[in-house]
């Protein structure tokens, strides 16, 4: 029998976890597939993990990874698919707004040969300002970068196995999810459904984090802020060479003029901008290389209920079965 896993990245879902599981564990009893569910906890600051144990002690389908600190939903992903066993994994958020009502559609998808099943959601219930930021951000990183993301399509979806073992082999540490899906290529089918809003507990990103995290994904898949950048150069410094000629035909027609102070000052301000945006968007490319050259772990677990050998790169359960008889 085949087998699903369910990866839930949690942070501080004391109230959803029970009912997630809940909800899960209704639609795979009318399914033909056995199931596995791994949490990962986050680094939860209220009782999400021993939420998440109480299950484990029913359910012995119910695994676990618990991180020691908050390392962030990208590195909690990454961890689901390491440690995942299942000839297919379903990503799904612990907060309720993933419908498992979706499940069957998705695995439908799966059967007809699909490597992705993605479900898309749309934007009722947020707030002019976030669509309207949300649609620039699509727009930016679509026109800037190599890949090409959809408005709505998040890390809800479920992936072949082919499609987990291309996603385990990119082993960068600053990780943008919704890009690496895009990246990977394989076949895909969207399935769309209405914005679900959360019930219980409230939202894990602000503002800040959710800039940080556009900036992140523009700046992982292209270089071309830095060629944006070159041209900016370019285009100051030609401009500065018309007006310094301008200048110099008006000193041999008029004479020396004592020069505007708006002028003094507009040149400064413009060029001083520039620089410090040229320096910014270098500094977050050598940042970004400062992050990866440490090869630091993408998480450290404090405690989980899984096979910590299955954490590798690439995971192949028929070569670890051949390798087991070898050494037998």
């Amino acid at each position: 029998m085949s087998t699903i896993s369910f990866i839930l990245p949690a942070f501080n879902e004391e109230e959803n976890v029970p009912k997630i599981y809940e909800a899960i564990y209704k639609e795979v009893q009318q399914m033909p597939y056995d199931y596995e569910i791994i949490y990962i906890d986050d680094g939860s600051e209220d009782n999400t993990l021993e939420k998440i144990k109480a299950l484990q002690q029913q359910d012995c389908h119910v695994k676990y990874i618990s991180f020691s600190r908050n390392f962030g939903k990208e590195a909690a992903i990454y961890a689901g698919l390491q440690h995942a066993e299942g000839d297919a994994v379903l990503l799904m958020d612990s907060d309720l707004q993933h419908p498992p009502s979706l499940m069957r559609d998705m695995i439908a998808g799966y059967e007809a040969g699909y490597h992705q099943v993605v479900a898309c959601r749309d934007r009722q219930g947020e707030s002019a300002v976030h669509r309207g930021i949300t649609n620039l951000f699509y727009r930016l990183i679509n026109k800037m970068s190599s890949v090409e993301l959809e408005n709505g399509a998040g890390d809800f979806r479920l992936l072949s196995r082919k499609a987990v073992n291309a996603l385990l082999s990119l082993s960068e540490n600053n990780r943008f999810s919704k890009g690496l899906f895009e990246w990977i290529g394989l076949s895909k089918k969207n399935i769309y459904y209405e914005n679900v809003e959360r019930q219980h507990g409230e939202t894990k990103w602000s503002f800040s984090m959710l800039l940080s995290y556009a900036i992140d994904g523009v700046l992982s898949f292209n270089t071309k802020p830095l060629r944006i950048c070159l041209y900016l150069g370019l285009l100051f410094m030609f401009g500065g060479s018309l007006y310094i000629a301008a200048m110099l035909g008006s000193i041999f027609i008029q004479g020396i003029e004592v020069p505007g102070y708006f002028t003094t000052i507009s040149a400064v301000l413009i060029l001083g901008g520039l620089q410090l945006v040229s320096l910014g968007v270098i500094g977050e490319y050598i940042g970004h290389i400062y992050n990866e050259v440490k090869r630091r772990p993408h998480y450290i677990v404090g405690e989980a209920n899984v096979d910590r050998s299955l954490k590798i790169v690439k995971f192949e359960p028929k070569k670890l079965k051949l390798k087991q008889k070898k050494s037998s």
